[in-house]
């Protein structure tokens, strides 16, 4: 499943995923971009990021961690105005929503 990305500022916007490439899973050698965690970026005209994210789990040993970490993370991109994260678990995450890049690093390929 591909993120939904809904923006005006298509050079922004590739700041902030190259940004989200940067966060890792640490139980996987895999970018969160990547593993499908990210499924909606949207970024309005005074470059306001409303993230929606997920984790491989629940009771993922990271939950706490990893959403902030990647808050912090984008609201240090140059241009951003501010972020809004939020941790959804729906629909669950399933390797079938990591990317081809995700699959052939995890040998799922």
């Amino acid at each position: 499943m591909a993120a939904i990305i809904i923006t005006n500022n298509t050079a922004l916007m590739q700041r902030v995923i190259d940004e989200i490439k940067t966060c890792y899973d640490p139980e996987i050698p895999v970018d969160i971009w990547e593993l499908g965690l990210i499924y909606e970026l949207r970024l309005s005209d005074e470059n306001f990021l409303d993230v929606k994210m997920t984790l491989t789990s629940p009771n993922c040993p990271v939950a706490e961690t990893l959403p902030a970490e990647l808050e912090q993370k984008l609201k240090l991109v140059p241009d951003v105005s501010g972020v809004k994260l939020e941790l959804t678990f729906e629909p669950p995450w399933e390797k079938s929503m990591m990317s081809e890049v995700a699959q052939l690093e995890l040998g799922f390929m």
